[in-house]
């Protein structure tokens, strides 16, 4: 029977994994039926409740459900957090073993990490947004090769692939529309997000597929998720600069021009507290990035409780 309290911490890679027991026995599995198959029997036979592993591009997706079917709970970490905790420890060594080994311990000591539950349609969603997103770098890229001059095989070139990735990037965001339309929970949360000026069909798919939180958690614990909040840099006597970190990064790329429209043009709220901002010597970057903040602030409280914009309940005091 599964304990609760024991964990496997697990590195996932393309062709393989890698599964260890904190203070217990590691070993390797295949990525293929037989290996998955001997994963579900190796964590059964060692009484595992929780299983822990870093994102890993998408290749963690499949094993994460196949735990999850099998009963587990599964947590999913940022990479970059592991590998600060292990240079904490002094353990520089790195290899899939040693990975495994560590984010064992990792779990162990973050007891508290937040297990994610299964939602396909969800993760549908967030890869069909992370592909636009993805499409879009592609067109800048076009664009900047078509700044400078090319020969004229080379331009043809570029018109071409340039019509072709418009083309594509159109279906792709038709998909990104039914997919919402079609998802009832989805629907209502863009039907919210859209009702806020500034904010369009673009923002509404990312907050779903990127921010599922939002409106479930605090307006600090949204605001730190997002990646939005500054953290104090202070030591002693010294008071350093406060700085944001870490976060949700593709949700914050997709939210950076709605915001900055928001905030300079449509929103009446958003424009008066960047107004405020910067009336009070604040630069434009960092004025943005309170904005930024109180949207979804407000976002969150509007998701919570399921109202539409309403500018008399945000205005700036």
């Amino acid at each position: 029977m599964a304990q609760k309290g024991r964990l496997v911490g697990i590195d996932v890679a393309k062709a393989k994994i890698d599964a260890a027991i904190r203070s217990g026995p590691e070993t390797s599995f295949a990525n293929n039926p037989e290996g998955r198959a001997a994963l579900v029997a190796w964590l059964r036979e060692h009484g595992i409740g929780k299983a822990v592993m870093e994102a890993s591009g998408g290749y963690e997706r499949s094993w994460a459900e196949l735990l999850r079917k099998a009963g587990l709970e599964v947590a999913i970490v940022d990479p970059k957090r592991v590998r600060h905790f292990a240079k904490s420890a002094g353990r520089l060594a790195k290899n899939d073993a040693i990975d495994a080994r560590m984010i064992a311990w990792f779990g162990e000591v973050f007891d508290d990490l937040a297990s994610q539950a299964g939602d396909a349609d969800r993760e549908e969603l967030d890869r069909m947004v992370t592909t636009r997103l993805g499409i879009l770098g592609l067109k800048d890229q076009i664009d900047n090769w078509n700044e400078h001059e090319q020969p004229k095989a080379v331009q043809k070139i570029l018109q071409a692939l340039r019509k072709a990735v418009d083309a594509q990037l159109a279906k792709l965001q038709q998909l990104i529309a039914t997919k919402i339309d079609r998802t009832e929970p989805f629907a209502q949360r863009a039907e919210i997000v859209c009702s806020v000026p500034g904010l369009a069909g673009a923002a509404a798919s990312g907050v779903i597929a990127f921010f599922p939180e939002l409106g479930r958690i605090d307006r600090q614990a949204a605001a730190a998720l997002l990646g939005a909040a500054p953290f104090d840099d202070d030591s002693g006597e010294r008071h350093g600069e406060r700085h944001i970190r870490g976060g949700r990064r593709k949700l914050r790329t997709l939210l950076f021009m709605p915001v900055l429209s928001a905030a300079t043009r449509h929103n009446p709220v958003l424009k008066a507290h960047y107004q405020q901002l910067i009336a009070r010597g604040k630069k434009p970057k960092v004025a943005l990035i309170a904005c930024r903040r109180k949207l979804i602030g407000i976002l969150n409280t509007m998701l919570a409780r399921g109202e539409k914009w309403d500018s008399t309940k945000h205005a700036v005091a």
